[in-house]
């Protein structure tokens, strides 16, 4: 009698499939090629967050809350806070990559050629932070002060303030122009998703205490080359290399404002003068119309230096979006 209720429970046409409703229910999360994108960035960025706030309470419950003032940074709490960003990131990619059944390194961390290229982004973001200063200062709208201090100490702080900013670009680089061009890339395109990044990235600087319109645009102007490095290179390693070097250039060795933030020691001391559209004021170099000539001028070098591309550069880099097995469940 049983086999007889299990064999009348069972579709007469031997259709395993799930039920209509259960397969729309499935759509909305899970399409051709795995989840949806949409639903991986909810879930990446909820990770992060998590993380984030986790650690963040650790930190306070461990060291105490520091003293904090939006317009100086000083290292040690600029460091914990950055430490904080960079193992929570890493903690989201790891899930996405786990998820995804990808390595770490293939959110734009890899490809030939990667020293290379990092070294030479660290070359051009210092080589433009100080060509920009130069010609302020020879428009006579900025002015640098001689350092004050000499000796190991100054070495010191180049170091330390430069691996902070190495940080800064790395979470910066690989969040952004990461995981989420990666994956918002192969749901709207790439330059889709250039745009909307680079939008997002000038829109988070909104927060910084001196931001201006035209430091607004410089940062989305930004945002927009480093996406121009990844499709020509397919690696954000350029990228990072310039966006480190660029603004520890700007922050402590020349000493300028950065979107209104300065730090407590800087090798030189800059002083805006005259024009704000041209000196950037506040904001710092950043916010001179002068940077949106050199934006201009780095997408057309690069266009020469690294030649035409026309396919993506998520073509055939191996990554392989994630689909659950054949009859699994959500």
């Amino acid at each position: 009698m049983d086999e007889l209720l299990q064999q009348s429970a069972q579709p007469a046409n031997g259709d395993t499939s799930p039920p209509p409703r259960k397969r729309r229910l499935r759509g909305v999360f899970v399409g051709k090629n795995g989840i949806r994108w949409g639903w991986r960035i909810l879930l990446f960025i909820a990770v992060f967050a998590a993380a984030a706030f986790s650690l963040f309470k650790l930190n306070i419950h461990v060291f105490g809350r520091m003293p904090h003032d939006a317009t100086h940074l000083t290292l040690l709490p600029f460091l914990r806070g950055e430490f904080i960003q960079i193992i929570s990131l890493t903690v989201a990619l790891a899930v996405m990559a786990a998820i995804e059944r990808r390595p770490l390194l293939s959110f734009g961390l890899q490809g030939p050629a990667g020293w290379r290229r990092f070294a030479s982004g660290l070359i051009c973001g210092f080589a433009a932070v100080s060509l920009t200063v130069l010609l302020l200062m020879q428009m006579h709208v900025l002015t640098l002060d001689a350092p004050t201090e000499q000796g190991a100490i100054v070495l010191w702080r180049a170091l330390a303030w430069g691996g902070l900013f190495l940080m800064v670009a790395l979470f910066e680089e690989s969040a952004l122009r990461g995981y989420l061009q990666y994956t918002l890339g192969r749901g709207i395109g790439f330059w889709w998703s250039a745009i909307v990044l680079a939008a997002l990235f000038g829109g988070l600087h909104g927060s910084n205490p001196g931001e201006t319109p035209v430091g607004l645009i410089s940062a989305a102007g930004f945002g927009l080359v480093f996406c121009l490095s990844l499709w020509y290179t397919g690696s954000l390693l350029w990228a990072i290399g310039f966006h480190a070097t660029w603004d520890w250039g700007e922050s402590y060795f020349y000493g300028t404002s950065d979107s209104g933030t300065i730090l407590d020691h800087r090798l030189f001391t800059a002083h805006p003068l005259g024009n704000v559209l041209l000196s950037g004021g506040k904001t710092g170099p950043e916010g001179s119309v002068l940077v949106l000539v050199l934006l201009v001028v780095m997408a057309v070098l690069m266009r020469l230096w690294w030649g035409r591309r026309t396919t993506s550069p998520f073509a055939g880099s191996g990554w392989k979006p994630w689909k659950p097995a054949r009859g699994g469940k959500l």
